[in-house]
């Protein structure tokens, strides 16, 4: 998979299919529970496996999703419809993920499908909804790697609608940080041969140009290196540190670089560190650590079901499962702000008609804004959301260890700044 910085710019101009193939859905419904009007919802979560932690707020999420909608039915075309969720785990594997998305779609009979967790969850639960008609919403994956599976240009999709942000958006975020550190712009490239992997050194040359950072880039390693010492050989001397590695190999790599001597100045982290309980099983020398924020409870957004700020919903999470919140959190949410605010658009639980109304819907949710038509730079399934930069700092007798501390905002001026980046000690 790659995508050159051309083809970013140039999405606009493709012509991407909107023809709605094959039978309609709308399987379970109004059926599935005797005479009442039911919206029957499947979610593909991660819950175990490497990429658990992009699911650890999935079951706090579920409940409570659950337990609003058996005090709100969902109201659709003057109907009210009882709300049923069935969660599968994906086991952090690709394959599996494609099976349970087949399992609710074939044998549970869901109208709907919700993912999220890394293009490896999102991409073959997408692939099979694509297969069988049916309305398909992920999340928690640039639109990138979502999008562009085979070639160099995003596929046509006509049931699958994703949002978030892209990796043009993140390597902003990152340069950002980078300036805001002295450095000699050398920078090492930390990517796994994966999805994300392979996007992200295809691309964050050509996207971080403009920051006269230069990228050194020793190879795609595989999932599950247990011995880093011939990257961090090659990254000695580079002031930056990049990468996307899954939380239990940067956590091997960086204590690796910590014994063998490499302490760059500035080390800016996807996926692996947007976690607390990755972030605290390194312990103290995870201080300083940054990484991009796409959900944070100091951003100024609002459930458009349950009414919380984003504040509120990651208090609420704190207090009923006495974990710090967690990014995912907004997202695992806002999957079903988006799913009731498209059946409602669409009036029925047809599948073809939730799709139409997906087309160009827009609704307000924890995690900002999600339009889809309003940015022509993208696939006109791709809605994205706003992103931020943050750093992890360690806290003195805090509410928990490390606290993840906003420092750049340039993407998203409404989520306000709460310090500035410091070099890494």
């Amino acid at each position: 998979m790659k995508l050159s910085p051309s083809v970013i710019s140039g999405v606009a101009t493709l012509t991407l299919a909107a023809t709605l193939a094959g039978c309609s859905g709308g399987i379970g419904g109004e059926e599935s529970s005797g005479d009442e009007a039911t919206l029957k919802i499947g979610f593909v979560s991660t819950t175990t496996g490497s990429l658990a932690p992009f699911g650890q707020a999935n079951s706090f999420v579920v409940d409570q999703m659950k337990a609003y909608f058996a005090d709100n039915p969902l109201e659709v075309d003057g109907t009210d419809y009882q709300v049923e969720i069935v969660v599968k785990d994906a086991q952090s594997d690709s394959t599996r993920a494609a099976e349970v998305a087949t399992e609710l779609i074939n044998s549970d009979g869901v109208d709907v499908l919700i993912s999220s967790g890394t293009p490896d969850i999102v991409d073959p639960v997408s692939e099979q909804c694509e297969a069988n008609s049916i309305p398909c919403i992920t999340t928690v994956a640039p639109w990138q790697p979502f999008a562009i599976r085979d070639g160099d240009k995003p596929a046509d999709l006509s049931y699958s609608y994703h949002f978030f942000w892209g990796l043009e958006d993140v390597a902003a975020v990152y340069s950002d940080i980078w300036t805001q550190v002295s450095t000699n712009k050398k920078a090492g490239g930390l990517f796994p041969n994966d999805p994300d992997g392979q996007a992200w050194s295809a691309n964050f040359p050509g996207l971080t140009e403009s920051s006269g950072v230069t990228i050194d880039n020793p190879g795609l390693y595989t999932n599950g290196t247990k011995d880093f010492s011939a990257q961090i050989s090659q990254f000695k001397g580079s002031d930056i540190l990049l990468g996307v590695p899954i939380p239990p190999d940067f956590t091997t790599f960086w204590k690796q670089a910590k014994q063998q001597g490499y302490s760059p100045k500035v080390a800016t982290i996807g996926k692996a560190l947007l976690f607390p309980s990755s972030v605290e099983a390194l312990g103290d020398i995870a201080d300083g650590l940054a990484t991009e924020v796409w959900w944070t409870p100091t951003a100024p957004y609002e459930s458009s079901l349950t009414g919380q700020s984003a504040q509120e919903l990651a208090d609420s999470f704190e207090s009923e499962t006495g974990e710090q919140w967690t990014q995912p959190l907004g997202f695992a949410h806002a999957l079903f702000e988006v799913t009731a605010a498209a059946v409602q658009k669409a009036g029925s639980t047809d599948a073809d008609d939730i799709v139409a109304a997906l087309s160009d819907l827009d609704v307000s949710t924890v995690v900002g804004d999600v339009a889809w038509g309003a940015d022509p730079d993208v696939p006109p399934y791709v809605a994205k959301t706003p992103v931020t930069g943050g750093q992890w700092r360690a806290t003195d007798g805090g509410d928990h260890p490390f606290d993840l501390v906003v420092v750049s905002n340039q993407l998203a001026p409404e989520v306000p700044l709460a310090g500035k980046v410091e070099p890494l000690s």
